[in-house]
């Protein structure tokens, strides 16, 4: 599904498009260093299709930290995928829509031959996205705010709808998030929603730097989950029906250059800063 252009799209260093070459190098290393455990057919491709100075990154590649960086993207998305392909095997034909898709693959990457794929951004982005790599067959890029419900109503949904966001809600408020989850609960009843949380200790400790390049130096109010109870009794139509730590609680990690130092990280992030990937299901229509 899809094609590259054949042109190399410049990115300029400190701006907003160079956020998006952050996690996809990440993801091009994981994928090189750790083979058997991730493998990305799309992130050694859209990095050659990019003109931009990555050799920041390559000085960073034996860094056991920039490793595990990397280990812990791969295995977000790994999960993400296990989430949608769950989904697909009863609802075939389903949406497959990603909120805050950046230049990540993983629709292609958990694509069925009948889904629709849905990649949704900000403007800026699915500029970058559709100059890089342009819609294929079944699949289609939005620009849209999150905030602004209207993209619902982009949606086909008659087949069932599975909506994911990986790395994204934690830049939102707490109350945002909730209106929107209600919002899409309304929209794609018997759909399923799969997101990432944070504990607030992660979110103090781990994305204060991150927040903070993004020019949000107050985020008391951004959305964190400690436990289950943060994300239930948000609607009668919203039902939280799984919850899983998100560097081990899909896969192991057993590959056979993992190292005890990355085990110890990633049991640090499950345990102590709460990373964990959330299912939610909606209720069917009345």
């Amino acid at each position: 599904m899809g094609s590259f252009m054949t042109n190399r799209v410049h990115i300029e260093k400190n701006s907003v498009q160079e956020t998006l070459v952050i996690p996809l190098y990440a993801r091009k290393l994981c994928a090189e260093q750790f083979p058997t455990l991730y493998q990305d057919a799309y992130a050694s491709k859209i990095c050659e299709m990019i003109d931009y100075d990555f050799s920041q990154f390559k000085g960073k590649e034996n860094s056991v930290l920039y490793q595990f960086g990397g280990l812990e993207g791969a295995m977000r998305e790994k999960d993400m995928i296990w989430e949608i392909t769950d989904y697909l095997k009863t609802y075939p034909k389903a949406a497959v829509v990603n909120l805050g898709c950046g230049l990540n693959m993983t629709g292609r990457s958990a694509d069925n031959g009948q889904c629709r794929i849905y990649n949704l951004d900000f403007p800026d982005v699915i500029k970058s996205r559709n100059e890089i790599t342009p819609a294929g067959e079944r699949e289609e890029n939005i620009s849209c705010d999150l905030n602004d419900f209207s993209w619902m109503d982009k949606i086909d949904a008659q087949s069932g709808a599975v909506l994911y966001a990986a790395g994204v809600f934690h830049y939102f408020t707490t109350k945002q998030i909730k209106e929107m989850v209600v919002a899409m609960a309304d929209s794609f009843p018997g759909g399923r929603l799969v997101f990432d949380t944070v504990g607030k200790f992660g979110r103090d400790v781990f994305m204060r730097g991150v927040l903070k390049n993004m020019g949000m130096d107050n985020f008391a109010g951004l959305f964190y989950a400690k436990d289950a109870c943060d994300l239930e009794g948000w609607s009668n139509k919203v039902r939280l029906v799984a919850r899983k730590s998100y560097m081990q609680g899909y896969y192991k990690l057993d590959a056979p250059n993992i190292k005890g130092i990355h085990r110890f990280f990633a049991g640090f992030c499950d345990n102590v800063a709460k990373m964990y990937i959330n299912r939610m299901e909606f209720a069917e229509m009345s």
